[in-house]
């Protein structure tokens, strides 16, 4: 053990350890979930504290060794070193103060090594007084979340532009195959497996067209708003210096130098837009996960119109049970991602005056959000849906006997006829055609034509001599 001095006292800190003494403090008072922070979280502060000793390079504000050795610790921890080193607990102090020493005390622990310094004596770099130049938490953890939404969201974008062309994909195969139609879980009228699926995929489009703004808004960067926004020690380079320099450390080319420093300091307004976007992607995708497990219900008691690929065994005592597991999952993950905006909303609402002191909160539902969104469409994508076989027989075997069927002869016989056809049909438990053919409502060589199964999926008017028709 070492021992190490702040403004409150001294603490033992393990030899081992590049963190220091504010963070034992931290491990010590936030003792909550056992977790640690999340890999995005950490990599966009080391990407700032870089960012800001290049800047203070740049303007001989730090001595050009100092700001090399920061970089330098900075570049190993970017290549996946040093990761055990960043502890606090996501559940802290407001603002992310803890978070935001913990990595500053690493860099200057690290740094004073790259000079041939021990860890501890913080000389020549201190975290404050160096690895902390011309920054506050308070500009630094919402420039983090910002990064750390746009470093994971090309992930996030290409599973859900993969989804959406396997829906599509899905919709194409599946367009000669007839279903019966389902509304309030009632008969309805017939619709195609292939425009159910195309249109999952139109959801997605949207669903992305609206995640794409709401990041949009993520670019505006408040780095240099120091402690309330104003950029008190500040050099009035330094902003548009550091996000020169955060765009390349990065590779994030849209990065922008905020126009309102204070605003963005005191406003989660954009990062909970986004988080309202992911939980939008999250109430869609729900609700596709849960159709399927619908329509591959049974396989004997159920609709049992597609065939979902079998993943694992359904159950440990039912043999030869599969269930329909990763929508199962899906499910489940959107579940917690509506919860974590829930949470990411009630944090974002809870700012007061010049800063939100709830973003380490914010920070942590949002990344999670992503990461689970990220991950679970991944496998929905590979698992499930590009796997999926429609029951051809099946889908033919319920859409005749649909008792919404009768809607087709409104234009011939009248609502009120074809009402009672429909009764007749579920009472008796004869199909519409049957009914129609043996009660003589329609011509035998209509029929068929009005009753087309096919051209009853499109915009148009059934035909047949008595009604007037339309294309379809």
């Amino acid at each position: 053990m070492r021992t190490e001095r702040d403004p409150l006292g001294t603490r033992d800190v393990p030899d081992s350890a590049l963190y220091g003494i504010q963070t034992v403090r931290a491990l010590e008072n936030f003792a909550i979930s056992g977790q640690r922070p999340l890999e995005p979280f950490v990599i966009a502060q080391v990407w700032i504290k870089k960012a800001a000793a290049l800047t203070h390079r740049d303007t001989g504000r730090l001595a050009p060794e100092i700001a090399q050795a920061i970089v330098a610790a900075a570049d190993e921890v970017l290549a996946g070193q040093h990761q055990e080193q960043f502890v606090v607990d996501p559940w802290q102090a407001g603002a992310g103060t803890s978070h935001n020493m913990n990595v500053n005390e690493v860099l200057a622990n690290r740094a004073n090594e790259l000079l041939g310094k021990a860890r501890g004596q913080y000389v020549p770099v201190h975290p404050n007084d160096h690895v902390n130049m011309a920054q506050s938490t308070n500009d630094t953890i919402p420039t983090n979340i910002r990064l750390a939404v746009l470093r994971q969201w090309p992930l996030l974008r290409s599973a859900l532009e993969a989804l959406t062309e396997s829906l599509a994909g899905k919709g194409r195969e599946f367009d000669h195959v007839v279903k019966a139609g389902r509304t309030h879980l009632q008969d309805a009228m017939p619709i195609r497996l292939g425009q159910e699926f195309a249109a999952y995929a139109g959801t997605m489009t949207r669903t992305l067209r609206r995640l794409h703004e709401a990041v949009d808004y993520l670019n505006d960067l408040g780095i240099g708003g120091s402690a309330v926004g104003t950029g008190v020690t500040v050099e009035p380079s330094y902003p548009e210096r550091t996000v020169a320099h955060l765009r390349e450390i990065t590779g994030i080319t849209t990065l922008r130098v905020g126009a309102d420093r204070i605003q963005l300091m005191q406003s989660m307004g954009d990062v909970a837009a986004f988080s309202g976007a992911l939980r939008g992607l999250a109430i869609e995708l729900s609700k596709i996960s849960s159709d399927l497990r619908l329509m591959v219900s049974g396989p004997r008691t159920g609709f049992d119109e597609i065939v979902l690929p079998a993943v694992q065994p359904g159950s440990s005592i039912m043999p030869g049970k599969i269930n329909p597991s990763i929508p199962e999952m899906v499910n489940q993950v959107c579940f917690q991602v509506i919860g974590c905006d829930t949470t990411v909303t009630l944090a974002a609402e809870h700012g007061q005056l010049e800063l939100n002191v709830m973003m380490p909160v914010i920070a942590h539902n949002v990344l999670l959000s992503m990461q689970l969104l990220t991950n679970a469409i991944d496998s929905f994508t590979t698992r499930c849906v590009q796997g999926i076989a429609a029951n051809e027989a099946m889908c033919a075997y319920w859409v005749e006997r649909s008792a919404a069927l009768a809607t087709a002869l409104m234009p011939q016989i009248g609502y009120a006829a074809a009402a009672e056809l429909a009764k007749r049909s579920v009472r008796e438990g004869v199909l519409i055609r049957d009914l129609v053919r043996r009660e003589g409502v329609l011509p035998e060589d209509e029929v068929d034509t009005v009753l087309d199964l096919r051209r009853l999926t499109e915009i148009g008017v059934p035909s047949g001599a008595h009604g007037s028709s339309a294309g379809g």
